[in-house]
């Protein structure tokens, strides 16, 4: 809990540093090596320092950023920069609202203007610029904003601006409406405009667009509620706009066919989630098409870069190391998806799981299906079972841009079984087994996984945690012994201490990790292997 400091005016201060060390261990067996880290530098640091103060109706708060040698940015390289990386002024008049400087605000789920942080992933997308709110009643609320992007320590060129209008209506009793509607516009500048108009003499005649400055946006969403039963639905639309279409494929001057390239097209996005709950027993539904709806600062930019929207993510965000491996990225041109989560608490002691998704492209195309079961036992204050099976079809050529790859299919038995000796002292114990298919009698990707991981708890200071990723039965991706040709079976071991002292907390961590996906919410980026060592530390004041 972050404590105060408070003066006769009142005022309150308070803050949170966050920060991240890395020791790179150069590994090329397992891929852990070309990158300057581990062929040179040796270390790399990230980190944070939030500081907010509150007085007579005013918040300011400011954020220093540092990264020194870092491969947040980009997992193969060595960023190194410091500045401030967010600041901003708050005000509340009556029923008048004034923020300026870094916002991060959303319309609806974020279809067409969501600004977050994402650390992980290195995203911090805030709206540089101005927030305006108006209380219209108790249950309606107007805003507007205006603004450029942040790009790390400065800003993209072009414009945002939007509106929203949100609010609540009872219709009786247990019976309301939570309706809004927003509107958002991006404006290109010159530069953005020249860059698009060179990329489009390359193309045929019969392939340019007529480039536009700007580019429009507009949702309806609603949640309506009848007692145990909560219905959301969202609506997007999105005028023209340039982007960049990996599948669209044109005939170049010299005859030559060439997949990808850069199209000018509308777009649309619809969800809907369904769910109830009563007496134990919680279902939910999800559903949502997606079409063209790439929406960027600057559409010649890629990666997770200058992302202006967000589209909700349609599988279930698992946790467990194995059955988090494979985890499909949402995509924003051409998806459509359905999820059914159902939950059912027999009594005190024992409840039921199972959540169902599938992803295909507009064409029908299978990019994502999962089966996840789980079942929970819980023995009083004493002990806590939780197992159940995962089952996976996974497009590894759209989501990981591998060519001519089969898609991986994955059996996945688990076991976490928590015992308390003592109100402060626990041991939790994870076992994990992925089965992963065969591609003409060699297994798929890196092959089949055992995973183990023993976790003690000495509350409320301590917790040590031991584990490894064991790589029993090598695919044709796994590492090979350059002397006989085979496939290696490797180990990646990880050694966790932490230590919590009030609002401080510490680790240090020794990790051998395998290239994977890393994902935040259904926006994802493969990671590289990394050997070495992590130093951490979180303290709020």
């Amino acid at each position: 809990m972050a404590g105060t400091i408070q003066g006769q005016d009142q005022g309150r201060f308070s803050g949170a540093f966050n920060s991240n060390t890395n020791v790179f261990l150069r590994d090329s067996l397992i891929g852990a090596a070309g990158i300057p880290q581990y062929d040179n530098e040796r270390f790399g640091t990230e980190a944070w320092l939030d500081l907010n103060y509150s007085i007579q109706g005013f918040t300011l708060g400011m954020r220093f950023d540092i990264f020194n040698n870092s491969n947040l940015r980009n997992p193969n390289a060595s960023f190194t920069d410091e500045g401030i990386g967010k600041w901003f002024i708050s005000k509340k008049i009556n029923k008048f609202g004034l923020t300026v400087g870094y916002i991060y605000d959303q319309i609806g789920t974020g279809s067409i203007f969501r600004s977050f942080e994402a650390r992980p992933l290195f995203i911090d997308n805030a709206l540089v610029g101005a927030r305006v709110t108006y209380d219209i009643s108790d249950d309606w609320l107007i805003k507007g904003f205006a603004g450029r992007q942040r790009q790390i320590f400065e800003t993209y060129e072009p414009t945002i601006k939007g509106l929203n209008l949100e609010g609540f209506h009872s219709l009786g009793d247990n019976v309301s409406i939570a309706p809004g509607v927003g509107f958002v516009n991006r404006t290109l500048d010159q530069g953005a405009i020249n860059e698009l108009v060179s990329i489009f003499q390359l193309y045929p005649e019969s392939e340019r667009a007529k480039l536009k400055y700007n580019v429009y946006l507009g949702s309806f969403y609603n949640t309506l509620s009848a007692g145990p039963i909560n219905w959301y639905v969202e609506a997007a639309f999105k005028s023209d706009d340039v982007f960049f279409d990996p599948m669209a494929t044109f005939e170049d001057f010299a005859g030559t066919e060439t997949t990808g390239q850069f199209v000018q097209r509308n777009g649309t996005m619809f969800y809907s989630s369904l769910s109830y709950a009563n007496k134990g027993l919680g279902i939910t539904f999800e559903a949502k098409r997606t079409e063209n709806f790439n929406f960027r600062v600057d559409q010649t930019l890629n990666l997770l870069d200058g992302l202006i929207n967000y589209l909700p993510p349609m599988n279930r965000q698992n946790t467990y190391r194995l059955n988090s491996r494979y985890s499909p990225a949402t995509q924003d041109l051409s998806e459509q998806a359905l999820q059914l989560d159902i939950r059912y608490k027999v009594n005190k002691n024992v409840s039921f799981l199972v959540n169902l998704s599938n992803i295909t492209d507009l064409d029908t195309t299978q990019l994502y299906r999962e089966v996840f079961t789980e079942f929970q036992y819980k023995k009083g204050r004493d002990w806590l079972l939780k197992t159940g099976i995962q089952l996976q079809e996974y497009n590894q050529e759209i989501y990981e841009v591998k060519p001519d790859v089969p898609n991986i299919t994955t059996f996945t038995p688990y076991v976490d079984f928590l015992y308390r000796f003592s109100r402060k002292q626990s041991l939790r114990t994870e076992f994990q087994y992925m089965n992963v298919g065969d591609d003409k009698d060699t297994k798929q990707d890196y092959g089949d996984w055992l995973f183990a991981q023993l976790e003690f708890t000495m509350a409320p200071n301590w917790a040590f945690t031991v584990s490894d990723m064991f790589n029993i039965s090598p695919g044709k991706n796994s590492p090979v012994d350059t002397e006989t040709g085979e496939k290696l079976a490797i180990h990646y071991p990880r050694i966790d201490v932490f230590y919590t002292n009030k609002a401080n907390r510490f680790g240090l961590s020794y990790v051998k990790q395998v290239e994977g996906v890393v994902c935040t919410g259904g926006i994802c980026r493969l990671e590289p292997a990394f050997s070495g060592f992590k130093f951490s530390i979180s303290s709020t004041f």
